[in-house]
């Protein structure tokens, strides 16, 4: 029997073991998924930590919920390592790794390259490989093909005939409440026919809608236009507010009263600049491939401009609002509010409010934080502030010189932040419906 029809065979029964590399945001509800699907999957980690967890049937990201792992790991169809050297149990073998950004804003694809190699290792007939970082066009065909079939040609594999890669954009989205990894649709695309045919059967059987596409290179640039759509038009809404406040207009009801046009507009919000892992990274990955066909992507770019200037805008509207009650930013305490990069989850990467605080303690600022789901600080790739959150409470509030508003939980008690704060400097449109006084208080 061929590699071809032997692993849709497995696919078909469910008896396909299913790897996911990167147990993250991205890769631990996906594991889940295939999980729930009736398949006997393994979980690979760099961290050490993430993986004892897992064995303990604690899950560390907790938005998910406490109980998101218990059944997984209870039912005997679940595995977890640090050992790369098992990666070659699993018939797929899925890739989540993250792809940042490099410090002049080029993309770092260490992490891809890294895995790519560490599947190479083990790769043996009848494998599936999937990439599922966010990436430009033609990285799996370019960075991670090429890595494989150095290690196969040792072995006389050939891909699209004894193994097979495909990319498949992860599209999840921390803490909606609406969809889930199983009914977000995913588009599939392989670099070989016969590629794309097996991914599409394998995710067919864990997520509710597939949609194959022709190449990978197509599903990667859809990943890339569905952030870059997103991104531009939260450009478009951060300058709509600088401009608008001069004007003392208030950009919150202008977007309430023009996405009451029931077709031609969507509603973006403006804040205090991009967070998450896809929109604040993807449009640079597509500019940066864009040089190598001497294509400009000047609108892409000064979207780009426009969201990572945010923080210092903030900054500015916080220093004028504290002279203008006679106080100097060096010397003041300020207490930000959020520091997840969105509503009512404990995912902050990439998020503003990292910037924000360093920022105004550069100043000379005393900066404290309060996140209810973000109880301490950890090291992270560009920041280490080494900071715990303080209480969220009347004491606290009353005790500083300006409450900035980063982060819009759902649990913060706006009317008492309204009511008891010296000074609020909202981000987030959060102050529009309190009671009460409002002189005290400055959009940003």
């Amino acid at each position: 029997m061929d590699a071809r029809t032997e692993l849709l065979a497995k696919i078909e029964t469910r008896t396909a073991r299913v790897c996911v590399i990167g147990l993250g945001y991205v890769g631990l509800p996906l594991l889940r998924a295939f999980h729930e699907a009736g398949f006997n999957v393994l979980g690979f980690d760099v961290d050490p930590v993430k993986i004892q967890a897992l064995h303990r049937g604690e899950n560390y990201l907790k938005h998910l919920g406490a109980d998101f792992v218990r059944d997984m790991v209870r039912s005997g169809r679940f595995d977890a390592t640090t050992d790369v050297s098992r990666l070659g149990e699993a018939d797929a073998v899925i890739s989540c790794v993250p792809t940042p950004l490099g410090k002049h804003l080029e993309p770092d694809l260490g992490f891809v390259e890294k895995s790519s190699d560490d599947i190479a290792r083990t790769l043996r007939r009848g494998q599936l490989v999937v990439l599922e970082s966010s990436t430009y066009p033609r990285t799996t065909r370019d960075v991670m093909l090429p890595r494989l079939e150095a290690r196969a040609g040792e072995r006389g594999l050939k891909a699209g005939v004894d193994f097979f890669v495909a990319y498949s954009p992860e599209r999840e989205d921390p803490g909606r409440k609406d969809h889930n990894t199983q009914t977000i649709p995913k588009l599939v695309g392989g670099i070989d026919p016969a590629s794309g045919e097996i991914a599409v059967a394998l995710y067919r059987k864990a997520i509710a809608q597939v949609i194959p596409v022709s190449t990978a290179e197509v599903a990667e640039a859809a990943k890339l236009l569905e952030n870059i759509y997103r991104a531009v038009n939260i450009a478009l809404v951060n300058e709509m507010k600088v401009v608008l406040s001069a004007m003392g207009i208030d950009i919150w009801e202008v977007i309430d009263a023009a996405k009451t046009k029931p077709f031609g507009f969507q509603a973006f919000y403006p804040g205090p600049g991009l967070g998450g892992h896809c929109i604040p990274i993807d449009p640079f990955y597509l500019t940066w491939k864009a040089r190598e066909v001497d294509m400009p992507t000047r609108f892409i770019e000064l979207a780009g401009e426009i969201n990572r200037e945010m923080p210092n805008y903030v900054v500015q509207k916080t220093m004028l609002a504290l002279n203008d009650r006679g106080r100097a930013v060096k010397g003041s305490r300020i207490l930000v509010l959020g520091l997840a990069y969105k509503p009512d989850v404990d995912d902050v990467r990439e998020s503003p409010s990292f910037e924000l605080i360093e920022k105004l303690s550069d100043l000379g600022a005393s900066v404290d934080y309060n996140d209810p789901h973000v109880p301490a600080t950890h090291r992270m790739r560009h920041h280490d502030l080494d900071m715990k959150s303080v209480p969220f409470n009347v004491d606290s509030i009353k005790s500083y010189d300006c409450v900035l508003i980063a982060t819009n939980h759902a649990v913060y008690d706006w009317q008492m932040v309204a009511d008891h704060a010296k000074l609020i400097v909202d981000t987030r449109g959060s102050m529009r419906r309190v009671t009460g006084r409002r002189d005290h208080i400055v959009h940003a």
